[in-house]
Formats: structure tokens, sequence, C-alpha cells
């Protein structure tokens, strides 16, 4: 696969570290509206810049990485598709539900292979804890509480331009509710509070949630979410069933732990999510990859992104209006 990369920014370095590394996939091309960006990416992995606009129609890609700010994804993701490239677009494909659509309509009418970025799902820890749920390892699913909590706020002014901590920061554990639970999901709670940037707040956003998700059989999923962990990235899930229970760690840099007369001592969490889902990425790239070859969907799809943003418009709807919300109300 020779594909190209739009946004040389931080998580665009992600994405052409695990490129780099597949042995059959080549980095074609870099493309970033910031040219020096782009240059210093390009140089880097030996491969040439163009601009995005370019990279449509260049006859030496195959497909397209999807990597650039928010609102640029889903004219970037119709694009690739009208011009028959492979896509793997970052998420959230657009801030709101009509504009994602559109671009759903768009791969109806132009398909081509297409993933959607969420990451978690090929994380090697969570593909086994839903391989075992599969297996009936536990019994019947009855609960799953995930914890997902940065070790640091992000600036008032990314929160402005990111759509909230639901569209995006709990999306990937929405996505992972919906992959776990494997069953409809049809009623959101969600409670919030701005208790640790007063600036967040200012900005119109929350910095601590919890929600609560029912499915069509009754079960229960619990998330919360934290844009403060001082000791790193807290990534958790626990997946309690009629015969036992599932628990998803921290990745430590060792999973060395230390006992001793003061007592057991483990190691911090890995401190954020590139250090933390570095495996995950280079996952993805092989399962994008595969997807292509084989003529499959990929294990995240870009379904997978508008029902995942339709459990983040529930949750917003629901703080602000204080009650449960059925997921059928959200259009």
């Amino acid at each position: 696969m020779r594909l190209a990369l739009i946004g040389a920014g931080r998580i665009g370095k992600v994405h052409a570290q695990a490129i780099d590394a597949h042995p059959e996939v080549t980095l074609s091309a870099v493309a970033d509206f910031h040219a020096p960006t782009a240059e210093a990416l390009a140089s880097q992995y030996g491969t040439r810049v163009l601009p995005p606009d370019a990279i449509f129609e260049d006859g030496e890609v195959d497909a397209i990485l999807i990597a650039s700010s928010t609102p640029t994804h889903a004219d970037y993701l119709e694009r690739a598709a009208r011009a028959g490239k492979a896509v793997l677009c970052e998420k959230p494909i657009a801030l709101d539900l009509a504009r994602t659509r559109d671009a759903l309509q768009v791969l109806v009418a132009h398909p081509v292979t297409c993933a959607l970025g969420f990451n978690r799902r090929h994380d090697p820890q969570f593909a086994a804890l839903k391989q075992s749920i599969a297996e009936g390892r536990i019994g019947d699913l009855e609960t799953l509480s995930i914890i997902s909590r940065d070790p640091a706020p992000p600036p008032a002014e990314y929160v402005g331009a990111s759509g909230g901590l639901f569209r995006d920061m709990m999306i990937h554990d929405f996505d992972m509710a919906r992959w776990l639970l494997d069953e409809p999901i049809v009623h959101v709670h969600a409670e919030g509070s701005c208790l640790i940037d007063p600036s967040i707040g200012e900005a119109g956003d929350i910095d601590t949630a919890m929600v609560t998700l029912v499915t069509a059989s009754g079960r229960l999923c619990h998330i919360n979410n934290s844009r403060r962990a001082c000791y790193g990235y807290d990534q958790r899930i626990e997946a309690f069933g009629s015969a036992g229970m599932l628990q998803a760690q921290n990745e430590t840099e060792t999973r060395l732990r230390f006992t001793g007369e003061p007592g057991q001592v483990e190691e911090t969490p890995k401190w954020f999510f590139l250090e933390r889902y570095a495996d995950a990425y280079r996952r993805e790239i092989s399962d994008f990859v595969g997807a292509w070859k084989q003529q499959r969907e990929p294990l995240a799809s870009a379904s997978d992104g508008l029902e995942a943003l339709r459990l983040a418009e529930a949750a917003e709807c629901s703080l602000r209006e204080g009650r449960r919300i059925a997921l059928n109300d959200i259009h």
C-alpha cells in the first residue's frame, strides 16, 4: 500500500512512525498546510511533500490517512472516496451528526475501504478482553466499567475547538462500550462538572464526567472521565459477568512490582496516549492494510464513528437537560 498522510502534527507523527514500521506500507507523501511541519516529517521518513489538494489525484497514492484538524476530516474523507482511495480517518468524522451522515452517504455512493481511528479496539489488552467476553469466559456480561483519565487538562483554546469532552475524549469510551457490550444501547444518562481548570468551564465545557449507558437487555455500563490524573494516563476496563470478572489494567514501562518491608510498589502508568497506545496504532495500520487487500470491513468503520457520536450527542443532551435520554431520540 502506498499511503499518503495528511496532517504532520502530533498525531500525524504517531501515524508516520506506525506506517514506517509496517513491511507492506510505504509512506508515499506527507501533506500539511504548515509547510515546514510537512517538510520536517517527510525528510525524517525519506518521502515527498505534496499540497493537501494534490494528494487526492496523485497516481502514486493508493490510500490516505487523515490526521489533520477535525473540521477538515469530512471534506477530506469525501474527496478520498470520490478519488477511489482507501481512507483511514482520525475520529471524529465531524462534530455534528448531519455532516457525519453526509460523509457516510458519499461512502455509499463511492465505496472504498474506510477505517476510523478508534485505535483502542486494536490494543492487545482490550482485544483480549473482547475475545474473552465473546468466548463466555465470564458467563453473561452484566456490567461494564470504563475509566479514562488524562494526565493533565488541555489548554482552554483547544477545548473551544474540540467539540467538548464527550465528543473529543469520551467518544473513545463510547466506542469501546458499543464494541464490548455488543448489543443496542437504548438510554444514556450523564453528569458532569468543572472541577480541575476553571478556564475549561469558561470555554463552555466540563473536565469531569460520569455517564451510564443501558442496553436493550438491561446491561449497564459506567464511563468515568477526568482531564487530570496526577499519576499518569489512567486506562482501565472491568467487565463483570455471571461467572466471573475480567479487568484490563494500566500499562507501565516494565510491569515490575516491588515487594519489601515498606509494602508493594508498582510503577506509575505510562504518561499519555502516545506511549500507552503505540502498539495499538501499529496494529491499526495492519488492520487497515488487511481490510484493503482482502476487501473486508475494518475493525472500526465510519458507521462506528457515527454511532459513537450519537452517544456523545445523547450525553451532552442529558447533561444539559438533567434527564435520561433515549438514544432513539438522537437523529
